[in-house]
């Protein structure tokens, strides 16, 4: 099975049994204007240093998928205008042709899991779109947590999105849904969505032994963290509502389909918030960076602490 390319930092942490914490590069070239997309990507970087672990920014390079980039490569991520957005669909095909694309949670989660890489720290995973009845627009990224062993933490899903159909998607596949420190599943920019949340876990060590168990027990898929956004970053969704059905209305009136709904979509959020949506973004992914490098220390730990049990007669 092919594996990422490593930068040697990452490849030394992994072989040494270092705590490694995977990031997307999607946020890097299609979520954030620059310089600030390379201003954030190097301070979400350093938030999982600052927390003992390395951090491995997966994306695809002049036709290589790589795990770590270096300083040169996040630039051109960041300041590129012909970066391919990547999900399962088109990571082999990106790939093939030598281009170079930014990867999205489903990507990031296949290149996490070939490297071995257990923890993924990203913004909001993708879900069920409203109106998903008629335009069966489901994100790639709900089957993936189906099928890769890595712990995503997200602050929930986007707020865009059909919420309660993406938690029906997620229980239906077998992913576990995990609220960090709260019983309320979060919704992106608000801390809470109205919905609960299937289960809570309230410490990273709690999190990485159902990380370790689930691989132990055989079970396919990864879990969802869902970390919510820093409160004084938070906007509520009470004001975020309204906002979101003014910007889906107008997506739709442009025929607005498929892939790119969601860029469209948070970039009028962010014209209709006068930006807060943008520093409310930086806020909850240097969070999750840090829960991510929390959890990445806590399953080196649980994973040392069952191996010895492995294989002993039942």
């Amino acid at each position: 099975m092919m594996r990422p390319d490593l930068s040697d930092e990452v490849g030394a942490a992994l072989a040494a049994g270092h705590p490694v914490v995977a990031l997307e590069s999607t946020i890097i070239s299609h979520g954030l204007p620059w310089p600030r997309n390379l201003e954030l990507a190097r301070a979400v970087e350093g938030e999982v240093r600052a927390g003992g672990a390395v951090p491995a920014t997966i994306a695809v390079i002049d036709g290589r998928l790589r795990a770590g980039l270096d300083a040169a490569a996040l630039e051109r991520l960041a300041a590129g205008e012909r970066v391919a957005k990547l999900s399962r669909a088109d990571l082999a095909v990106c790939m093939a042709e030598g281009r170079t694309g930014a990867t999205t949670v489903a990507a990031t989660m296949i290149a996490a899991a070939r490297a071995g890489i257990s923890v993924f720290a990203t913004g909001g995973i993708g879900g069920v779109h409203r109106g998903a009845e008629t335009s069966f627009d489901i994100s790639a990224d709900l089957r993936e947590l189906a099928q890769s062993p890595v712990t995503v933490v997200a602050s929930g899903a986007k707020a865009i999105l059909d919420l309660p159909k993406t938690l029906e998607v997620l229980e239906t596949l077998g992913v576990p849904v995990i609220a960090h420190g709260q019983d309320a599943f979060p919704a992106f920019w608000a801390r809470e969505s109205g919905l609960d949340a299937p289960l809570r876990m309230d410490d990273p060590s709690t999190i990485a032994r159902a990380h370790v168990t689930r691989g132990a027990l055989g079970l396919a898929g990864g879990q969802l963290v869902a970390n919510p956004i820093p409160p004084q970053a938070e906007i509520p969704l009470s004001e975020l509502a309204p906002l979101i059905a003014r910007a889906q209305a107008e997506a739709e009136a442009e025929a607005v389909t498929g892939k790119a709904v969601t860029p469209v979509l948070l970039d009028r959020l962010r014209v209709l918030t006068d930006g807060r949506t943008l520093d409310a973004n930086a806020a909850l992914v240097r969070a999750n960076a840090r829960l991510g490098a929390a959890i990445a220390q806590e399953i080196v730990t649980a994973a040392a602490e069952t191996a010895p049990r492995r294989g002993a007669p039942l």
